[in-house]
């Protein structure tokens, strides 16, 4: 039985494939050979990636008409490429390169290879890439800059435990975070030369006060003016760091302002928090019409498990592949926040998890908050309503023991037929 198919045999009439590199590109252009019906004519020409060539090659696309440029995400040399041809009125496409293989035994070439994605883009045979609208790629490249900053600040405070340990200052086994206060004017007196373990562990505020026998044996070590010229630096460093981050946060929220509602309603999810509302939205946008369903946004952010199946047997089934890091660690740590609290999200963490193990809860539920986002992003009137921790015991958890009854009681040899009370 032939059952009709979604895919068009239509050509692009007009089509354009840039191969690019850091100092140029190649381009090829085909279009229809207007001598000979039915044939096609080709063009294939290096520009250099300075902005003035660019023009030049925008130019001779809009000269010939050109209704589509295809170019590879070759590292970040497509962005200024891609943003000047929109900004030109072009319809640009950037492709993921697992689309268009290099085939075996052909010789490869950047010119080659511009011809070859132009025939594949021509045929319609590849899908573009999602990029975000200008205001949302000026949010992302913030909120990934901030992540990047938490991250050294993260290694560089690693690096401060263990100059302390190196010095067998023991801090950080008595003190849960040693940046505090107490803990930071402990080693800001370090630095300055003090070496009493008495004198140290009275620089403890508030709870830390009952730790102060376990403070003055902790800063019984060998502390030398080498560690404090370290630390110093590293203390530094740090400061620094989060006057950046602080920097970069008051400029997001400028950013994020014509998105507040969006925001305010993706605030509401369990685990969710607004630094996690905030990437969400830098990484996905808030247009859901470039994802069809939730399941499309989820199979984008490779949070949806892939079917890899030959010969009748499926193999790395469940494998869910590397998608956006930003968006998997926001998703993850919502997911993990989301399974201390005693909510719907929550009570589905705890029973994965058990089954599962955490790793897979931890995606499950990543995914189920990725399903949320896209019907609140959709749906502009839409709110998160919290099912509560008990929807399992009362809605499924009832179902299923009907149908393990009724399943037993056939096992035995009965026809069962069920009845509601009166």
């Amino acid at each position: 039985m032939l059952n009709d198919s979604e895919d068009s045999e239509e050509i692009i009439e007009r089509v354009s494939a840039l191969d690019i590199g850091k100092a140029e590109l190649v381009a090829c252009v085909r279009v229809p050979n207007p001598d000979r019906p039915g044939r096609r004519s080709q063009e294939i020409t290096t520009y250099s990636t300075m902005t003035r060539a660019l023009l030049v090659l925008a130019d001779r696309l809009r000269e010939l008409g050109v209704t589509r440029v295809v170019m590879e995400a070759t590292s970040d040399y497509w962005k200024p490429v891609f943003y000047l041809l929109e900004a030109q009125g072009l319809d640009p496409w950037l492709v993921n390169a697992k689309d268009v293989k290099h085939l075996p035994g052909r010789p490869k070439t950047d010119k080659l290879d511009a011809v070859w994605l132009a025939k594949v883009a021509e045929r319609q045979m590849i899908r573009a890439s999602f990029v975000p609208p200008a205001p949302i790629r000026l949010l992302r490249d913030l909120t990934r800059y901030r992540a990047d900053l938490v991250n050294s600040r993260t290694a560089e405070k690693n690096r401060v435990e263990k100059l302390l340990e190196d010095a067998q200052i023991k801090l950080s086994v008595v003190a849960s975070d040693i940046f505090g206060m107490s803990g930071r004017e402990m080693m800001a007196a370090l630095i300055a030369g003090e070496r009493d373990p008495k004198a140290l562990a009275q620089f403890a505020r508030t709870a830390m006060r009952a730790k102060i026998g376990l403070l003055e044996e902790a800063f019984v070590g060998h502390f030398t003016d080498h560690h404090a010229f370290l630390l110093r630096t590293m203390l530094a460093r740090i400061d620094e760091t989060s006057a950046d981050i602080a920097a970069v946060e008051t400029r997001i929220e400028e950013l994020i302002a014509p998105f507040a509602p969006a925001v305010v309603r993706l605030d509401e999810i369990t685990g969710v928090g607004l630094t996690a509302a905030h990437v969400m939205i830098a990484e996905i946008g808030v247009d859901m019409t470039r994802f069809a369903t939730a399941a499309h946004l989820c199979s984008w952010a490779r949070f949806a498990p892939g079917i890899k199946e030959s010969a009748g047997k499926n193999k790395g089934r469940g494998a869910t592949g590397h998608g956006n890091p930003y968006l998997a660690r926001v998703l993850g740590e919502a997911a993990v926040s989301a399974g201390k609290t005693n909510t719907f999200l929550g009570e589905r963490y705890r029973r994965i998890a058990r089954r599962r193990g955490k790793k897979k809860a931890i995606v499950a539920i990543g995914r189920s908050i990725l399903v949320i986002v896209w019907h609140l992003l959709s749906d502009p009137e839409a709110r998160y309503h919290d099912l509560g921790p008990d929807f399992y015991d009362n809605r499924i958890g009832p179902d299923r023991k009907k149908r393990n009854h009724v399943r037993q009681l056939e096992a035995l040899g009965f026809k069962v037929t069920l009845q509601p009370a009166a």
